[in-house]
């Protein structure tokens, strides 16, 4: 059974650690938030100028004025701070946020992420995707295994990048992939979600990857 886009979020929370500044992407990422281990002091940032946003608001919560990056209604906490996106991108670009977690239309094998354009669709542009990818030091990938009978996970993008060797972990509603950006075989198969099985993930997954299953992959309760 393929994961819920909760229950990836959830997958994706269990990467933060305490006092990290962490940057979420718009979709699936957003929704990290609701999801951070009680008693951890995590500082989630946008790029329009916001340092330290509480949980995805719920329908009929939302609040018009705050919004994040990605024009999604969002939420802040007694310790907020605001600013310029100016300010908000020199902490990006100087290397000062730990993990930024997005979502991609494409994973390659060797961390190549293209998450931004299909060619012949109105774009406005790429926004801090660039930037991200490139200024943190960590980058987790949050997206469906598969669009539309296609799969996302392949041997090289076909889509314009927005970075290359910058995924370092990649959570699908199917399992779990560690990217080691050198060498033969850079994708590694590290977790399943429940009732999934690895000829399932072959079969879905264009990308040539290696197996290192140590234990099934857990969800905090609720999920």
């Amino acid at each position: 059974m393929a994961w819920t886009r909760e229950q990836m979020a959830a997958r994706a929370a269990q990467e933060l650690r305490e006092g990290y500044y962490v940057n979420l992407g718009i979709g699936i990422p957003t929704l990290v938030a609701n999801f951070i281990p009680a008693g951890m002091s995590v500082n989630l940032q946008s790029e329009n100028g916001m340092l330290g946003m509480g949980p995805f608001p719920f329908e009929g919560e939302e609040d018009a004025d705050l919004i994040n990056a990605g024009k999604q209604t969002i939420t802040e906490l007694p310790s907020t701070s605001y600013f310029s996106s100016a300010d908000s991108f020199a902490m990006i670009r100087g290397g000062h946020i730990d993990l930024s977690i997005l979502g991609a239309m494409q994973v390659a094998s060797n961390g190549d992420l293209a998450n931004w354009m299909i060619p012949g669709h109105m774009v406005k542009g790429m926004g801090g995707a660039m930037d991200l990818v490139a200024g943190v030091k960590r980058v987790v990938v949050v997206m469906e295994h598969v669009a539309k009978g296609h799969p996302k996970l392949l041997s090289e993008c076909t889509l314009p990048l927005t970075g290359r060797r910058v995924a370092d972990l990649v959570i699908t509603d199917l399992g779990i992939f560690e990217i080691q950006k050198r060498g033969a075989v850079n994708m590694t198969l590290t977790g399943l979600a429940e009732g999934v099985t690895v000829d399932e993930i072959r079969a879905k997954t264009e990308a040539e990857f290696s197996i290192a299953l140590s234990s099934p992959a857990t969800m905090p309760a609720g999920c």
